[in-house]
């Protein structure tokens, strides 16, 4: 067979129900992938154009969208406060598949972020207590610190979630799927919502390689 040939002719992607094929995916990723197979790298946003990007985990998933948590006075909790549309993309190199999400994104109740918070090992949930994320650190003495003055905080009780702690949802505009092909032939299928229809409805193209 000439390595020129493209085969096989016909799309492996499915035509509709990217929701439904997004689960499939992230099941098949949770037993294939050694670790992580919930990592994403999160995109975001100045109001002036600036990105930034860097992995989060994706904490559930379903109709409503994609959720993560973060300390929501990070640069990436900054960002999505001045602007709330952000990119993600999981790439799961032992499946050779991409998927890449667009869209809006919205802060969780304080009910579900105090939920998910508490299911957290203790050590995570003192840690958030403990860290300015992003913001300068001296040395980290300094937050080893204030990792012990935490867990005396809240010796024998339960630790309080701090407010900026939260959740964020994307709620998906875009989905593309990427299969990787021989050759480097591979298929490329595009979801877009349709717009005035509640929600329920997706436009489904392929793309070029």
């Amino acid at each position: 067979m000439s390595e020129h040939e493209p085969t096989p002719t016909a799309s492996a992607l499915p035509t509709d129900d990217p929701m439904g094929l997004c689960a499939r995916w992230f099941a098949e990723a949770r037993e294939a992938e050694p670790a992580d197979g919930n990592a994403m790298a999160l995109a975001t946003a100045t109001p002036d154009g600036f990105p930034s990007v860097r992995m989060v985990l994706l904490k559930s998933h379903g109709p409503e969208g994609f959720t993560f948590y973060t300390n929501a006075q990070s640069r990436k909790g900054e960002e999505i406060r001045a602007n709330a549309r952000a990119a993600l993309l999981f790439h799961w190199k032992s499946l050779r598949r991409q998927i890449r999400i667009e869209g809006p994104l919205s802060q969780v109740a304080d009910e579900v972020a105090d939920e998910y918070f508490h299911s957290r090992s203790r050590a995570a949930q003192l840690g958030a207590v403990a860290s300015d994320q992003s913001r300068p650190l001296d040395e980290r003495a300094t937050f080893v610190e204030r990792y012990r003055a935490a867990e005396e905080r809240f010796a024998g009780g339960e630790v309080e979630r701090p407010p900026h702690w939260t959740g964020f949802t994307l709620a998906p505009e875009r989905i593309e799927f990427w299969l990787d092909r021989e050759n480097r032939l591979h298929d490329r299928r595009l979801f877009v919502r349709k717009v005035g229809d509640g929600g329920d409805g997706w436009t489904s193209t392929l793309l070029y390689p």
